[in-house]
């Protein structure tokens, strides 16, 4: 096959006329923009929102977005979030601090926890969500779970004061629903039952009460699972009904140890 065959066939197949990856470097840009005007010293916050303006409305053309909504007004809307969104996200950062003896400063959980760093994505981009806007919000959060390996899809609602320790693996389904003071650590699931296209607009994942407790490598998984307040929620647990409040579930393994003798 020569180069002119090649060529040919390669355009044959390549059937996706809007798919500009300039928009997933320019969501990056503007996901790492907005994450350093909410936290960054050195970041000037007046010029940089008149830049984030900018990055959202080239945003809106790439992502070629319904031309009949007016994005000045989404562009308004979500500007007047951020400084809600702020004070969430300096809860969760307490959260931490109160909660882990590992964490010797405020600092190091802004700069070095990658749990937070995943909350604060998600939370930016959950307000885009809420508009309706497709696509970016989920390059948003697809972007911090390449950088912490945490999965928590944008149309998640969360409460505050959440904390997410060592982070790998924690992964948070589209209409998951999570209360106020919940801690959750690495590996945990909140996922749907099972995949099925006809549940698209189904609460497919749990909804997890306040002050609920969730230790490493559990799954929960049901839109109608419910895991009451003041629970507790062992590692490797998996569950597909509802736990009452105040309630401890643990898994208990069968673990052998076989010694050897010297002879």
């Amino acid at each position: 096959m020569d180069k002119e065959e090649v060529i040919k066939r390669l355009k044959l197949h390549k059937k996706q006329p809007y798919l500009d990856y300039r928009l997933k470097r320019k969501t990056e840009e503007f996901t790492d923009r907005l994450f350093h005007t909410l936290f960054d010293i050195n970041t000037p916050v007046e010029e940089n929102l008149d830049n984030l303006q900018k990055d959202f409305d080239h945003l809106v053309k790439l992502a070629c977005w319904d031309t009949h909504k007016p994005c000045s007004k989404v562009w308004e809307r979500y500007l007047a979030q951020l400084p809600l969104i702020l004070e969430k996200l300096n809860l969760d950062a307490e959260a931490i601090l109160n909660c882990d003896p590992a964490t010797l400063s405020i600092e190091e959980v802004y700069m070095a926890y990658p749990g937070f760093y995943a909350i604060a994505i998600y939370r930016l981009a959950h307000e885009l969500y809420k508009e309706g806007f497709p696509l970016v919000p989920r390059m948003m959060t697809e972007y911090a779970h390449r950088q912490t390996g945490v999965d928590i899809n944008p149309g998640a609602k969360i409460g505050n004061s959440f904390f997410i320790d060592h982070a790998t693996g924690v992964v948070i389904g589209e209409t998951a629903v999570i209360k106020d003071n919940v801690k959750v650590y690495q590996g945990v699931t909140l996922g749907a039952l099972y995949v099925d296209k006809s549940l698209q607009k189904v609460k497919r994942h749990p909804t997890i009460e306040s002050n609920v407790t969730i230790y490493a490598n559990a799954t929960i998984l049901g839109g109608d699972t419910i895991i009451g307040e003041n629970t507790t929620i062992g590692g490797n647990a998996w569950l597909t009904a509802s736990v009452p409040p105040n309630s401890t579930v643990f898994h208990t393994p069968e673990i052998k140890i076989k010694t050897v003798s010297n002879v």
